[in-house]
C-alpha cells in the first residue's frame, strides 16, 4: 500500500527519505482499505495548538493557531531582493511567491468528502488544509481527505465555521500532543513550513511553524522570519514581530546582521512596553561590529530607550561615546550631536549644557552642527523670544532647501514642523509631519517619532478638533517615561472645552506627578491641569499649576508664550482672586513677548487678557483689537477668537452697550457650537441672559445661522468659485475654507455644493459684499 504513494517532484530530500507515518503519526491508517478503522488521532491538524503545544525554549512566541494562517488574512506582497539593511522590504521566497491561494499544480481533482459547506476562503488565505497535510506528509491528498473524514465520523475532529478541521475537545488535543516527542513535533512543524512555502502560503503562516522548530540553518528560514517581522510591524503588532525576530536570531547569522536584528528587536521590545529587555538588546547590539551608519542607528535607539526610562545621563554618555568613534564621518557625528540635543530636553541641567555648546558652535561655525542642528537652534531662539515667526520660518525653509544626510533628515523635518506649527503655518506643518513620519523606519526606535506625533497633536489642537485630539491620546503608544505626555495634556483640555469636566477630572487622576521626572511634557500637562482647575471653580489650584509651569519653563529658557501662555493664564486667575495689579503686569509682559513672535494667535490672546485686566475705555479698545486680530488671521484661530468675543461681550455689557454685546456673544456662541466647545457655549449663554437676550443662544440652522465669514465663503462657492480660489481671494488657508463650508452645509441642511444657491436664496436675499478685484 505504501508503494501506492505518489511522490511530488518538488519534495525536499528530507521528505523523500521518510514515510508519511514518520512525519505525522496516524497517517499509516490512511493507507488501509478501511479509512475509518483504528485511526490514530495524533496528526498535526490546523487550528489546534498543533504539534507545538509545548513552547520552544527561545521564548513565549505566538501560537500557530492554524496551519495555514487566518482565513481572512491578506497575502503578504513580495517585493524585490533585500537591498538594504533597514529598508523594510521582504526578500523573495525560494521557488514560490507568498500569498498564492490556489491548490498546487500536482493536486488531483477530487470531490470534497470531508469538508462541510463554508464560505470561500478570503483572498490570500492558505487554501485547503488537506493539501498542506498532504505535502507535509508526502501523501496522496485523497488519502488525507479520507482520513480526516474518518476522524470526523468518530467524533475526534469537527469542522470550524470556515470548514477547517479542529480537535473536538481541548483534552483530546492535549492527550494527542502529550504522546509526541519533542523532536517529532519540531520535525512536523518544519515539514509543514516547507510545504506551505512551496505552495506560496502567507508568510506569517509559514513563520508560525518556524517558531516551533530549532534553527533550520538554511537561508529561506531567515528570509521568511524577517518578512514576517515586516508584516507584523506594518500591521502594528510589535509583540508578534518580537517573537519572529527572537526566533530569527536562533538562525546562523553574521555579526553585522545580528547587530541589525538586535537593533530592530530592541526597538520593537520598547514598542511592546518592555523597556528593560529593549535596553539589554540595544546594548548588546552596540558592542557588535557594524558599519558606521548602523552604529548610529543603534546608538540613537539606545539613547531614546534610556531617556524614556529617565536615565538621561547614561543616554548622553552612549551618544557621546558613539560620536567619538565617528572621527572619519563628520556627517554622522553631526547626526549624533543632534540626537543628543533633542534627547537632552528630558533633563534641565543636561539641556542647558548641550544647548550652550550647540549655540556657541552654531554661532562661530554653523557648518559644524549641520542643518538639523541649525534647525534646533531656530527652535531654541523661538522659545526664548529672540526671533519672530516670519524670521524663524525663513530660516527653516532655507535649511529645508539644503542637502541633508538621510539619517539627519528626520531631525530636520520634525524640528521644522514644530516651528511651522508655532508660526501658525498649519498646512505646511502638517505636510512636514507626514513627510517625517513616512520616512521613519517602522522597526527602529527614533526620538523624532514621538516628537512628530506630538506636533501632529499640536496642529489638531490649533484647529480645535477635539474629537481627534481624544483619539490621538487614546493611541498614545510608547513615550518617554510613564508620566503624562503632550497628547495627554491636549486630551485633558479637549475634555474641558467640550464640557466633559467629570471625565477630565477622572483623566487627571491617572497621573501622580510626584513620580514624574522633570521634562517639557510635564510642563505642558501642568498648564492643562490648570485649565481644568480654573474651569471647575478652583482658581487658587489653577494659579498654583500655572505658576509652577511658568517656573519650570523659565528655568529651561522657554520664555515665549508660543508654547505655554502661562502668564495670561496666571493673570486671569489673579483677576478672579482680586489681584488686579499683578494681573495687569503679567498681561503687559505677555503682550510684549507675543509681539516678538508676532502671530495673530499669540498677540490676540495677550490683547484679550490685557483688555480685561485694563478695563475702561482702553480695555474696550484692546478687546476690539484682539477680536480684529484673530478674526483676520489667515490660520484657523477660532479657539482663541471664541474667548476673545466672550471677553469683549462682557466688557460691552459692563459699558452699557447691550446691542453690540449681544452680537459679539452670539458670534461666540455660534463659533463654540461649530467647534463643539460646549463650555464656551454655556458661558456665552449665561452672558447673553445677563444681557437680557431671549430665545436660543445660537441660531442653529438656516441662512440666518451663518456667521459673516461663512456667508462670504458660501456666496463665493455658490458663484462657482473653487475652494482654492476662495482661499486666495480672502487670504485664508484652504482648510479654513473647507471648515466653513462644512459648517454651512450643516446649518443649511444641504449635502452638496450645487444646493448652495437655492439654500442661500431661501434664507433671504444675499447681501453681497464688494468682491476683490481679480483683474490685476
Amino acid at each position: 500500500m505504501v508503494g501506492a504513494v505518489r511522490r511530488h517532484t518538488h519534495e525536499t530530500p528530507t521528505a523523500r527519505t521518510r514515510r508519511p507515518r514518520d512525519i505525522a503519526p496516524g497517517c499509516r491508517d490512511v493507507w488501509s482499505a478501511d479509512p475509518g478503522g483504528g485511526a490514530d488521532p495524533r496528526s498535526p491538524l490546523p487550528g489546534g495548538p498543533g504539534p507545538g503545544a509545548e513552547l520552544p525554549e527561545h521564548g513565549p512566541y505566538p501560537h500557530p493557531d492554524e496551519l495555514a494562517g487566518p482565513a481572512d488574512g491578506a497575502p503578504y506582497p513580495v517585493h524585490g531582493p533585500y537591498d538594504g539593511p533597514y529598508d523594510g522590504r521582504p526578500e523573495s521566497a525560494p521557488r514560490a511567491a507568498y500569498g498564492r491561494t490556489g491548490p498546487p499544480a500536482h493536486a488531483p481533482h477530487r470531490t470534497t468528502l470531508w469538508r462541510t459547506p463554508s464560505p470561500p476562503p478570503a483572498q490570500g488565505s492558505a487554501g485547503d488544509p488537506v493539501d498542506v497535510l498532504a505535502e507535509a506528509a508526502g501523501a496522496d491528498p485523497a488519502r488525507i481527505e479520507g482520513w480526516l473524514a474518518a476522524m470526523t465520523r468518530l467524533g475526534l475532529l469537527r469542522p470550524d465555521e470556515g470548514g477547517r478541521p479542529r480537535y473536538a475537545h481541548p483534552l483530546l488535543r492535549d492527550a494527542v500532543l502529550t504522546g509526541w516527542p519533542r523532536p517529532r513535533r519540531e520535525a512536523v512543524h518544519r515539514s509543514a513550513a516547507e510545504a506551505m512555502l512551496r505552495r506560496g502560503d502567507r508568510v506569517e503562516a509559514v513563520a508560525r511553524h518556524l517558531l516551533r522548530t530549532p534553527a533550520v540553518g538554511l537561508s529561506w528560514a531567515l528570509r521568511v522570519l524577517r518578512d514576517a517581522v515586516t508584516v507584523a510591524v506594518h500591521d502594528a503588532r510589535p509583540a508578534d514581530a518580537v517573537g519572529y525576530l527572537r526566533r530569527a536570531l536562533d538562525e546562523p547569522v553574521s555579526d553585522d546582521l545580528r547587530q541589525r536584528l538586535l537593533t530592530e528587536l530592541g526597538s520593537l521590545e520598547y514598542a511592546s512596553a518592555d523597556t528593560p529587555a529593549a535596553i539589554a538588546r540595544l546594548a548588546e547590539a552596540q558592542h557588535l561590529p557594524a558599519e558606521p551608519r548602523n552604529r548610529v542607528r543603534t546608538a540613537v535607539a539606545l539613547g531614546t530607550a534610556l531617556a524614556g526610562r529617565g536615565e538621561i545621563r547614561t543616554a548622553m554618555e552612549v551618544l557621546r561615546r558613539t560620536e567619538g568613534r565617528l572621527s572619519g564621518h563628520p556627517g554622522l557625528a553631526r547626526t549624533v550631536q543632534t540626537a543628543t540635543a533633542l534627547l537632552s530636553d528630558e533633563d534641565l541641567a543636561t539641556r542647558q549644557e548641550v544647548y550652550r555648546w550647540l549655540s556657541e558652535t552654531g554661532r562661530h561655525s554653523p557648518e559644524l552642527v549641520g542643518t538639523a542642528g541649525q534647525a534646533l537652534l531656530v527652535r531654541y531662539a523661538a522659545t526664548a523670544a529672540l526671533i519672530s515667526a516670519d524670521e524663524a520660518m525663513a530660516r527653516v525653509r532655507d535649511l529645508l532647501a539644503q542637502p541633508t544626510d538621510p539619517l539627519a533628515e528626520p531631525f530636520l523635518l520634525g524640528t521644522a514642523a514644530a516651528v511651522a506649527q508655532w508660526a501658525d503655518e498649519l498646512d505646511e506643518a502638517e505636510r512636514l509631519v507626514e513627510r517625517g513620519l513616512a520616512g521613519q523606519h517602522p522597526a527602529l526606535l527614533h526620538p523624532m517619532q514621538h516628537a512628530l506625533l506630538n506636533t501632529r497633536a499640536d496642529i489638531v489642537a490649533s484647529r480645535g478638533d477635539h474629537a481627534r485630539l481624544l483619539a490621538l491620546a487614546a493611541d498614545r503608544g510608547p513615550g518617554p517615561g510613564s508620566g503624562p505626555t503632550n497628547r495627554d495634556a491636549h486630551a485633558l483640555m479637549a475634555l474641558v472645552h467640550t464640557g466633559r469636566t467629570d471625565e477630565a477630572l477622572h483623566y487627571a487622576d491617572r497621573f501622580d506627578l510626584r513620580e514624574v521626572p522633570e521634562n517639557w511634557e510635564l510642563n505642558r500637562y501642568l498648564y492643562a491641569r490648570g485649565v481644568l482647575r480654573a474651569a471647575t471653580g478652583d482658581p487658587a489650584g489653577a494659579l498654583h499649576d500655572f505658576l509652577e509651569c511658568g517656573r519650570r519653563q523659565a528655568a529651561r529658557e522657554v520664555i515665549s508664550p508660543v508654547v505655554t501662555p502661562w502668564r495670561t493664564a496666571v493673570a486671569e486667575c489673579r483677576l478672579a482672586l482680586g489681584g488686579g495689579p499683578e494681573a495687569l503686569a503679567l498681561a503687559t509682559e505677555e503682550l510684549r513677548l507675543a509681539r516678538v513672535w508676532n502671530t495673530p494667535r499669540t498677540v490676540g490672546r495677550a490683547l484679550r487678557v490685557l483688555g480685561t485686566a485694563t478695563g475702561g475705555r482702553r480695555g474696550l479698545e484692546l478687546a476690539e483689537e484682539a477680536v480684529r486680530t484673530l478674526r483676520d488671521a489667515p490660520a484657523d484661530t477660532d479657539m482663541e477668537l471664541i474667548p476673545a468675543l466672550l471677553a469683549q461681550g462682557r466688557q460691552l455689557l459692563g459699558a452699557g452697550e447691550r446691542g453690540r454685546a449681544r452680537a459679539r456673544l452670539r458670534e461666540a456662541a455660534e463659533l463654540a457650537e461649530r467647534k463643539g466647545a460646549l463650555r464656551w457655549l454655556t458661558l456665552a449663554g449665561q452672558a447673553l441672559r445677563e444681557g437680557g437676550a431671549r430665545g436660543p443662544v445660537a441660531s442653529r440652522t438656516g441662512a440666518d445661522a451663518l456667521t459673516g465669514s461663512e456667508r462670504r465663503i458660501a456666496e463665493l462657492a455658490a458663484d462657482g468659485r473653487t475652494n482654492t480660489e476662495i482661499a486666495d481671494l480672502l487670504h485664508l488657508a484652504r482648510r479654513t475654507v473647507e471648515t466653513h463650508l462644512t459648517s454651512t452645509y450643516r446649518k443649511l441642511r444641504i449635502r452638496r455644493r450645487t444646493e448652495l444657491p437655492a439654500a442661500l436664496e431661501r434664507g433671504g436675499r444675499r447681501e453681497r459684499e464688494p468682491r476683490p478685484d481679480t483683474r490685476c
